[in-house]
């Protein structure tokens, strides 16, 4: 829960079949071991109108939840139905919230600040993010923040008392970081002032002071509290008392160890000392570092822990794991034993091999040594029983191999470096290492080049840490490379390693390369992996989720061949994303080592790869496309291929078709580029076409202009005159929407010469349709009934029902426009009728929106506000925020034609405040003149004068426009 929501049992990732069973889990986990009312599941799954069958609903997703939770082996009594409600039970070890509480009760009852300080850094190691990062419910919304305040105060608490205890150093970046999250914190503020001025930086610790200073000054109105001002005194005098105490690396309560301990005890005489050399510019990794010393801290534990520390290639894993060993040196006093398993070499250490070599370690040599695997194991288990000894295993390969090196003595412990998950360690908890945040990265670059040289060249500097892509492996030899050259400047490494092609070559020297680092892990996998890795790298630097690796493959099964990529941590398991996908990435430079690896490979493979991987993209856009409200913008189906996922998968991710489109919104724009990169025309316009219907109701204009030009200039050069039209007619409809009707004009013109060029009826209509939507708004309105009624004739023509209701209503509204009411109530019903007769309820909620002006017209604004309330529910519904925004404009003109500004002007503000999202100028300057109509009546002349200034103000941003008076807004045809 501390995090996005995830949920394993062993081993396992609990699927959960989209947002309704993730908001069902969460909330019986908000109140775990307790009885949660059926009343608060209810208002957890809806945030707004609950529907009749709440219950039902509710029970089924617990129902689908119970069944995924069996599925993956637990227990069928884990949530049971109590009276009134559900109850999820689980241990404390079985719950991230459950294990924080457990550590934060832990930390109050030590009384040694070393102690607290250990037992916070657990409660904050149980963190992945914000708690509920990916839910989405109102009801839900207090108890996450909650929460979340509770997470900072233990962070704040935790890192205080690592001030007291010398640790200034080291807390300064969490005390910067939580200060940007409260900057009213004045005591989080005081702790970051020392922390800074024993670092002999009082600069930055007046800077941090004058900041607060305006913070409060500025926002609230009052000044610092007198114990920070008189910190800042202290800091401008040079305040001795101020100065820091002895660094704290063991409990300062620790007595020192007898002279005599050797021969009282089991401690060996001479400890054995095998860590290799600590990183001098080590950064970063303060999560690992704290999560590491709560597990070493053996005597917390009844057995011998055990820590493997898992990444990618230059992750960094072995320099975290020695660093993390020397920290924790003073609590093995036996010593540290350090074995390298060189599982990515080409000779894997066979682990009776190194069994002999610990052997001689501890003072067994010669024939002493058994010859047996199982007696080695058992002889180097009987030596450390009774000794407190790290053993660190560095790149490990295979369970197999790690096994017989555990010892079984409950005061040692064992770190592990792998590449490769090693779940069939019994107990053993794994760490995932990612590459370091931009801040560590820039501090380990800075701490190699130089400080100087890195500040004449910041943005130089930022460039290259991205070519990098924050790879420590990556950024050491790129800093090596500048070190070695001082006369080079930043730019020069820069312009060497833009190059993406080139970039591989560059980052290596001497024995260090990232290439070879890479290589490494290739030898271990099989010919299927090594292959879907090179494909997946050329799809681009996206977040995927994982049914892309069978349509690459060709192949049902390639969930287990992608299991064995993210196994080899060569793809990333980012996230899980709302609809309950898992999402996976490769790092940027094992991207490019994945398309030098595809380079040989036959250009027809790689093209039917990407073939088969779009053509599955846009069999799934279709078919969320069809499960939305209807949209007319749609266009029928060019012939592109199409390539159908098993239909449990299509259920699966489509069961939220919006949210789906939300997920896959920069993949969809990703797919479009790489259709018109491989030529791909067809595929490439019905790719940036399929989406249109969600970009029209989400109002994303940007992601829309960009997928149509791309794939325009594609379809033109191919002339692919079908799917020029199609692409010309989108991008008039955005140009209306954008009150650009020069642009609209000439697109829409074009896109109807392209139709009747090719015989494409529907789309002629459309477009000709479009037409008379600029010619209406810009008042010419005989041309835009003609234009609309040539638009009908084809339309019933061609028998397209859902485009004749649409125009139906567009003639309504321009005989309404010419005052012929009777003529206008007539269209009204035709197209009222109509779409009721295709089930279409966002067309009858658009119909209803426009009948309402009539109603008002012939004096009956009750019917008038009927309509539009009807119609808003739909559209909220729905969320179809531009439709409800002129719904909302509407409610205002209705209310404002009766005087009441008090039902009038909160419609009216809402209207103006979604037009102003969506970019909408004409009519946000629309609401605001209408809202100092009414403030003028009502003798609220100030006010009036402000609101119509922002009217004008709107007005003379659209060029062309300086009037005083808005039009009617365009929309659909």
């Amino acid at each position: 829960m501390l995090g996005p929501l995830h949920a394993q049992i062993t081993g396992r990732e609990v699927r959960l079949d989209g947002p309704r069973q993730a908001k069902m889990l969460a909330a019986l986990l908000i109140d775990v071991n307790k009885t949660v009312a059926m009343e608060r599941l209810v208002a957890v799954m809806w945030d707004g109108k609950v529907p009749a069958t709440a219950v039902r609903q509710v029970q089924d997703a617990l129902s689908g939840l119970r069944r995924n939770l069996i599925a993956c082996g637990a227990p069928g009594s884990l949530i049971s139905r109590r009276r009134g409600g559900y109850q999820i039970r689980l241990a404390p070890d079985q719950l991230d919230l459950l294990e924080f509480d457990h550590a934060r009760d832990l930390a109050e009852r030590h009384t040694a600040p070393f102690e607290t300080a250990v037992a916070l850094r657990r409660a904050l190691a149980c963190w992945r993010g914000n708690a509920l990062a990916d839910i989405s419910s109102r009801a839900l919304e207090a108890d996450a923040a909650r929460l979340n305040e509770k997470r900072a105060a233990t962070h704040k608490q935790c890192l205080g008392i690592e001030l007291g205890l010398g640790r200034h150093r080291e807390v300064i970046e969490g005390l910067t970081a939580l200060l940007r999250e409260h900057p009213y914190d004045e005591q989080v503020a005081e702790h970051l002032m020392t922390a800074l001025y024993r670092c002999r930086r009082q600069g930055e610790a007046l800077q941090v002071y004058e900041r607060l200073r305006r913070t409060l000054a500025d926002e609230l109105g009052v000044d610092p509290t007198p114990s920070a001002q008189a910190l800042h005194r202290r800091i401008l005098t040079a305040d001795p008392a101020l100065s820091a105490p002895a660094p704290a690396s063991v409990p300062p309560d620790t007595p020192p160890e007898s002279p005599d301990a050797a021969a009282t005890g089991p401690v060996m005489a001479l400890p054995v000392r095998q860590l290799p050399l600590d990183v001098p510019d080590f950064v970063g990794r303060a999560e690992a570092l704290a999560e590491l010393a709560g597990l070493l801290d053996v005597p917390a534990s009844n057995r011998a822990p055990v820590a493997v520390i898992v990444g990618g290639p230059g992750i960094g894993k072995s320099c975290l794991v020695t660093h993390a060993a020397r920290l924790a040196s003073a609590a093995f006093p036996d010593g540290q034993l350090y074995l390298n398993l060189a599982a990515t070499s080409d000779e894997p250490r066979n682990p009776g091999l190194m069994l002999a070599e610990a052997l001689r370690a501890l003072s067994i040599a010669g024939s002493a040594i058994p010859d047996s695997l199982s007696e080695r194991a058992a002889l180097y288990r009987s030596l450390l029983a009774d000794r407190r000894m790290l053993v660190v295993l560095d790149d490990a390969g295979r369970a197999d191999q790690v096994l017989p090196l555990l010892p079984g003595a409950e005061g040692c412990a064992v770190l592990i470096t792998s590449r490769t998950l090693l779940t069939q360690l019994p107990g053993a908890r794994h760490i995932d290492l990612d590459v370091l945040s931009t801040a560590e990265a820039r501090e380990m670059f800075t701490g190699i080049v130089g400080r100087r040289r890195v500040e004449r060249e910041p943005a130089e500097a930022g460039a290259i840490l991205d070519c990098c892509g924050n790879l420590p492996l990556a950024i050491r030899i790129a800093s090596a490379k500048l070190t070695g050259r001082p006369a080079w400047s930043l730019r020069v490494l820069r312009e060497r390693i833009e190059d993406e092609s080139r970039r591989l070559a560059e980052l290596r020297i001497g024995d260090l390369s990232v290439r070879a680092s890479v290589e490494l892990s290739l030898r271990l996998l099989p010919a299927d992996a090594v292959r879907a890795l090179s494909l997946l790298g050329l799809l681009g630097a996206y977040t995927l989720p994982g049914w892309v690796v069978g349509p690459l493959l060709d192949r049902s099964d390639a969930e287990e061949v992608l299991d064995t990529l993210v196994d080899a941590s060569l793809v990333r398991l980012t996230s899980t994303d709302a609809i309950g996908q898992p999402r996976y990435r490769l790092h940027d430079l094992i991207r490019t080592c994945a398309v030098e690896i595809a380079a040989p490979l036959p250009a027809t493979d790689k093209r039917d790869a990407i073939i088969r991987v779009l053509s599955a993209w846009l069999d799934l856009t279709g078919r969320a496309t069809d499960r939305l409200p209807a949209g007319l913008l749609a266009a029928a189906p060019g012939s592109a291929p199409r390539r159908s996922l098993p239909d449990a998968v299509v259920d699966r991710l489509l069961a939220d078709p919006a949210g789906w489109f939300d997920a896959e919104r920069d993949n969809l724009l990703g797919a479009v580029k790489l259709a018109v990169d491989w030529g791909l025309d067809e595929l490439a316009w019905e790719l940036a076409a399929g989406p249109l219907t969600y970009y029209d109701h989400r109002c994303l204009y940007q992601d829309w202009e960009h997928g149509h030009r791309l794939a325009l200039d594609a379809a033109e050069a191919a002339g692919n005159m079908r799917g020029a039209s199609v692409l010309l007619r989108g991008l008039g409809q955005l140009h209306i929407y954008r009150d650009e009707f020069d642009g609209a004009t000439r697109a829409l013109e074009s896109s109807a010469g392209l139709c009747q060029d090719t015989g494409d009826k529907n789309g002629e209509a459309l477009s000709v349709a479009m037409l008379g939507t600029v010619s209406r708004v810009q008042g010419r309105y005989n041309e835009a009934v003609e234009q609309v009624e040539q638009a009908l004739a084809i339309a019933v023509g061609e028998g397209d029902r859902h485009l004749e209701a649409q125009l139906s209503c567009s003639i309504a509204v321009m005989r309404l426009m010419q005052g012929e009411l009777d003529e206008a109530q007539t269209w009204f019903d035709r197209a009222l009728h109509q779409a009721r007769a295709l089930d279409d309820g966002h067309r009858v909620a658009v119909v209803l929106r426009r009948f309402s002006r009539l109603h008002d017209r012939r004096g009956d604004p009750d019917k008038a506000l009927r309509c539009l309330w009807q119609a808003l529910a739909t559209f909220e519904e729905l969320a179809d925020e531009r439709c409800a925004a002129y719904t909302l404009l509407e409610v205002g003109r209705v209310y404002a034609g009766r005087h009441d500004r008090a039902q009038a002007s909160p419609a009216l503000e809402r209207a103006a405040d979604l037009f102003h999202r969506h970019g909408d100028r004409q009519d946000e300057a629309a609401c605001w003149q209408l809202i100092g109509d009414l403030d003028a009546a009502a003798g609220l002349h100030d006010l009036a004068r402000r609101h119509h200034g922002r009217a004008l103000r709107l007005w003379q941003t659209i060029d062309g426009m300086n009037r005083t008076e808005a039009p009617a807004r365009p929309s659909s045809p």
